[in-house]
């Protein structure tokens, strides 16, 4: 691609026709994403210790109530709840498509000797295994994927869920999304960073589509030694409450119950975000 290819784009864009994520699949993409995974400084991959230190002592003492069970973790990162659940002593596994991520967790879990077992794979279609106490599916995952795909992932989530099993999301609220789509666009220059490991320009555009109820973000990525474009693309699904209890019961999910946060309703909120927790509907 080139400028040319910024200049003819389609305003605004079709909601995921240039893409449904940006490539964690991408080795090098997947090795930066890691360094802002396990950044302390800031919160936009994954939460600085502390918080998730917190979250994961509300999901083991007030949601699953001190008991070990299996906890499967869908899009698990770098293995930052699983490692902490696992050190409480239950037995863990997640999946992810970052194989930065999947090494990581491997290694740290190896070097600390944690019941833990990571799956490099797209939760769509990898086996998720069976009789899992808990499934965790947080920072707002589920609203990357199309309605259709969101929904079968709930579907085959219920499907491996014990009987007295939780299923534990953590989605964007409707407003959340509503606000990335309308939060306009911006130029950056990079000596390097998450989109390249060469000097790159950052052009970011979003976009709310209230027909769809979705924000799409472009990435238009600029090198700035050949003038190459890559472009990368992201859309999020917004919902509303009842449109997130209609998801959970389509896939066979009743007993929902809504948090403020990871950390329950009496801590923090994480601005965006909330929990809900349901149990499978026992035919």
């Amino acid at each position: 691609m080139d400028l040319m290819d910024i200049i003819r784009r389609v305003v605004p864009p079709v909601p995921w026709a240039d893409g449904e994520k940006i490539p964690w699949h991408e080795a090098g993409f997947s090795r930066r994403m890691l360094e802002e995974h396990l950044s302390q400084e800031h919160d936009a991959a994954s939460r600085r210790g502390p918080t998730i230190d917190r979250q994961v002592a509300w999901i083991h003492e007030a949601l699953l109530g001190g008991r070990p069970t299996r906890v499967l973790d869908l899009g698990c990162g770098p293995g930052l709840y699983t490692a902490r659940l696992a050190a409480l002593g239950h037995t863990c596994v997640g999946i992810d498509v970052s194989p930065a991520s999947i090494e990581y967790a491997r290694a740290y879990a190896a070097k600390h000797a944690l019941d833990c077992r990571y799956v490099l794979g797209d939760v769509r279609d990898v086996d998720l295994g069976a009789d899992h106490g808990l499934i965790l599916c947080v920072f707002g995952e589920i609203n990357v994927f199309r309605p259709a795909d969101a929904g079968a992932i709930l579907r085959r989530a219920g499907q491996v869920l014990s009987d007295d099993g939780v299923l534990l999301l953590e989605p964007h609220t409707f407003q959340g999304v509503q606000q990335q789509g309308e939060s306009g666009s911006s130029f950056s220059t990079h000596p390097s960073g998450l989109f390249g490991d060469a000097p790159y320009m950052q052009l970011s555009e979003s976009f709310w589509d209230s027909s769809s109820c979705t924000a799409t973000t472009r990435w238009w990525i600029v090198d700035a030694g050949s003038g190459h474009v890559t472009l990368h693309a992201q859309t999020m699904q917004a919902y509303s409450d009842s449109g997130y209890t209609e998801l959970l019961r389509a896939a066979g999910f009743e007993d929902i119950t809504q948090y403020a946060s990871l950390e329950g309703d009496e801590a923090g909120v994480q601005q965006g975000l909330f929990a809900l927790a349901a149990t499978r509907r026992l035919s």
